[in-house]
């Protein structure tokens, strides 16, 4: 069986903070995780072959050819506004704020 001081040890690991509360409700939570997955180990699986992938689909990945790129003008040309060739877009920062 799994120990407070146990479940403890490994949140402080992982940088978790439960309280005295959740420690009560999660350690026997976790023996019963810990206790399923012992039986899982039970499970004779000699004659199972390995499984990854449940379905019978593969990957459809398509050559890699170069197509005809916009120009800059092109890809600018619905932007509200622009300056020297770049997406002009309002300022974020308030200037009095440079001061502080």
């Amino acid at each position: 069986m799994i120990s407070k001081e146990e479940i403890a040890h490994v949140a402080a690991l992982s940088r978790l903070k439960f309280s005295e509360e959740e420690l009560e409700m999660f350690t026997p939570q976790m023996d019963e995780i810990i206790a399923m997955a012992g039986q899982l180990q039970e499970v004779d699986t000699t004659d199972v072959v390995p499984t990854n992938l449940i379905v019978d689909e593969e990957n459809v990945f398509r050559n890699d050819e170069v197509e005809k790129m916009q120009t800059r003008e092109e890809l600018l040309k619905n932007v509200p506004e622009t300056k020297d060739g770049l997406i002009r877009v309002p300022s974020i920062i308030d200037k009095e704020d440079d001061n502080q």
